[in-house]
């Protein structure tokens, strides 16, 4: 359908119109139904010491995937995207397909018998004393209350042997899970526009605006914005894991580092004015994505529970879709306030603002309604993502206090039936 075009008219049909709709939600839910699928594997597979760095490194995969086809696309069918769109289709569809009949969890081994010999549960002895049950041998159920939940109550006083698993309703009771979606929300918009970013950048710079090479310099941006991707989902889930066990820092402290990454890639995407700086600012997002992304997972199991893992991460990673159009929308609405305008007067601005482009090359550009002023296109739509990312960040000190005091709270409940036990 995309190879055909729009054939002999000059727009597509209503019905082909609807089936790129379907098409693409369906690309939608299958890419994120195969990543969940593979996260919750992953995440029931590993004990809590190795984590994040399993789920990191199979969400690394994802970040890197952009790299991987932008750069088979160059090299084996540069121009051709029909041919890209059969690649895409057929390399991520298959392997999900494959998996269904071959990727099954791996039950965790017990680790040994509960308090005083109690033989009805297996426990893990985690670093600080605590007693963790296994969530394969755990059956309890937690009765609803109608007070608002607090991560660490679940219906009556917390005992070691009662998982933690916070899900449904209780979810959307629970402060937590407000705090993550929003500071998940506040982080999302310079990453799904940083092609227009380029284009812009590249129009101001360039008098004679090629757009072969305007798009080689978007390519060059996205693959950037891959790597970064894909570093991330790896370096937090190694440093978070290493911190967790040997320091018993609560994870909840990565979410202000992440925070931070966003705050600094905006920064410096703000003081760039020519496309050869921008990489780097790209690269800092990158990496600030991917240790968000990273970092989910195990945060939602230590605040809400593994048993519904899924379904939890489902709900948080909603957020990036009402952040990512949300800023989208205003950073499109600023783009094209600075669009110029076919008549004499803006025409003669936009030129000396160019350098003095060629009218010919020009009524070329405006024809395509592109940008000429460079980072006045953008700036202040990431002014306000700025803001908005040290918003993200005091959330995150917030949310890092209370996992802090929820680890206390355990620590004491823990010691409290221990001493109840032996008693």
């Amino acid at each position: 359908m995309y190879g055909d075009g729009t054939g002999s008219g000059t727009s597509i049909s209503s019905v082909h119109f609807a089936l790129l709709i379907t098409c693409s939600l369906l690309t939608g839910l299958g890419a994120n139904a195969g990543v969940t699928a593979a996260v919750n594997t992953v995440a029931k597979s590993f004990p809590e010491s190795a984590r994040a760095t399993t789920t990191g490194l199979v969400l690394s995969s994802l970040g890197l995937s952009a790299f991987c086809f932008s750069t088979i696309a160059q090299i084996f069918f540069p121009g051709d995207t029909s041919a890209l769109l059969l690649l895409l289709s057929l390399a991520t569809s298959i392997p999900p397909l494959l998996a269904v009949f071959i990727v099954r969890p791996v039950p965790l081994p017990p680790i040994g018998p509960g308090p005083e010999g109690d033989q009805t549960r297996h426990y893990e002895r985690i670093p600080n004393g605590e007693v963790v049950p296994f969530i394969a041998d755990c059956s309890a159920s937690v009765e609803e209350d109608d007070r608002p939940l607090e991560i660490g109550y679940a219906g009556g006083p917390l005992r070691p042997d009662i998982l933690l698993d916070i899900h449904g309703k209780m979810l959307f009771r629970a402060l937590d899970f407000y705090l993550l979606f929003t500071i998940t929300l506040l982080c999302i918009m310079y990453i799904n526009n940083v092609g227009a970013i380029s284009r812009a950048l590249i129009a101001k710079s360039n008098p004679k605006y090629d757009e072969t090479e305007a798009s080689k310099q978007q390519v060059a941006q996205v693959s950037t914005l891959s790597i970064g991707n894909f570093a991330g989902r790896i370096l937090i889930g190694l440093s978070s894991d290493f911190s967790h066990s040997y320091f018993r820092l609560p994870r909840g402290y990565y979410l202000c580092f992440v925070s931070l990454l966003f705050i600094l890639s905006q920064t410096f995407a703000i003081g760039v004015s020519d496309i050869s700086t921008l990489r780097m600012a790209t690269a800092i997002l990158g990496l600030a994505y991917g240790s968000l992304i990273g970092t989910l997972p195990v945060i939602i199991i230590d605040w809400f529970g593994l048993a519904h893992l899924s379904e939890n991460m489902g709900y948080v990673c909603l957020a990036l879709l009402v952040g990512g159009n949300f800023f989208s929308i205003i950073f499109g609405r600023n783009l094209d306030a600075h669009v110029p305008r076919e008549d004499t007067n803006m025409f003669l601005g936009v030129t000396r603002a160019t350098n003095a482009v060629s009218v010919a090359a020009m009524r070329d550009i405006l024809s395509e309604r592109q940008c000429l002023l460079g980072r006045e296109c953008y700036v202040s739509s990431l002014k306000v993502t700025l803001v908005a990312c040290m918003a993200a960040l005091a959330l995150s000190a917030w949310a890092a206090l209370r996992d802090e005091d929820r680890k206390r709270l355990r620590k004491g409940m823990v010691d409290g039936y221990d001493e109840g036990v032996s008693i």
